[in-house]
C-alpha cells in the first residue's frame, strides 16, 4: 500500500498530501518534514511541492533522513524564524505526478471514495479514510444508513478492489458486520 494522504475529491486536479513540516532544524532555515510517502524520501522526490491552497511553491532539497522524519532546505527559507513560521505547513503535489502502483498496490487516495459492496452485492456505504496506526492498513467505511466501520485492509477482509469500476468488495468478520437492524427502535423489534 502507498499511503499519501488525499485532501481534495476532484479527480481532475487532485492534491495529494505527501509530508507535514513539523518545525525548524537549526539556525539556517532548514526544517523537519514528516513524510505521509511508504518511503520517506520520496516525499520530495516528485519535485516541487505547494501549500493546501496552491498559492505558495516550495523547492525541496532533502539533506538527511532520520528516524523522526527528513531534515530538508526550502529554497528562500533562509533563517530558523523563516522556518518556524512554516510549522504545520501540509505540502502537496498533483496525483499526476505519482507514478502508478505495482499489482496489488494502491494509493489511499484512489480508494478514498470508493463503493464498498459486501461479497453477495449488497452496497453498504463508501471508503471513507483509510489509516495506518502502525499495525496494518485500516479501511474506514461510511455506512450508507450512517455510522462506520473500521476493517482491516488485508487480501481475506478486502478481496477484491476494483479502482476502474468505483468499488471494493468485503466480506467482514462477523464481529464488525453492520447491523441491518441497528438504529430501529427497540419498540419496532418487539412487534
Amino acid at each position: 500500500m502507498v499511503n499519501p494522504e488525499e485532501h481534495s475529491a476532484s479527480s481532475a486536479s487532485r492534491k495529494i498530501c505527501v509530508g507535514v513540516i513539523t518545525g525548524a532544524q537549526g539556525l539556517q532555515g532548514a526544517v523537519r518534514l514528516k513524510s505521509f510517502t511508504a518511503r520517506p524520501e520520496d516525499a520530495v522526490a516528485y519535485g516541487s511541492l505547494y501549500n493546501e491552497s496552491g498559492d505558495r511553491e516550495f523547492q525541496v532539497k532533502l539533506n538527511r533522513v532520520t528516524n523522526k522524519g527528513l531534515v530538508v532546505s526550502l529554497k528562500g527559507v533562509t533563517s530558523r524564524t523563516e522556518a518556524e513560521a512554516l510549522k504545520g505547513t501540509e505540502l502537496y503535489i498533483e496525483r499526476d505526478a505519482l507514478p502508478p502502483p505495482e499489482e496489488d498496490e494502491f494509493y489511499y487516495t484512489d480508494l478514498i471514495g470508493l463503493r464498498v459492496e459486501t461479497v453477495d452485492g449488497t452496497e453498504i456505504g463508501n471508503v471513507k479514510a483509510m489509516d495506518n496506526f502502525g499495525a496494518g492498513e485500516i479501511l474506514e467505511v461510511a455506512l450508507s444508513d450512517g455510522g462506520s466501520i473500521m476493517l482491516p485492509f488485508t487480501k481475506a477482509i478486502v478481496p477484491e478492489v476494483d479502482i476502474a469500476a468505483g468499488r471494493l468488495v468485503v466480506d467482514p468478520p462477523e464481529e464488525v458486520e453492520p447491523d441491518p437492524n441497528e438504529g430501529q427502535d427497540k419498540d419496532e423489534d418487539a412487534s
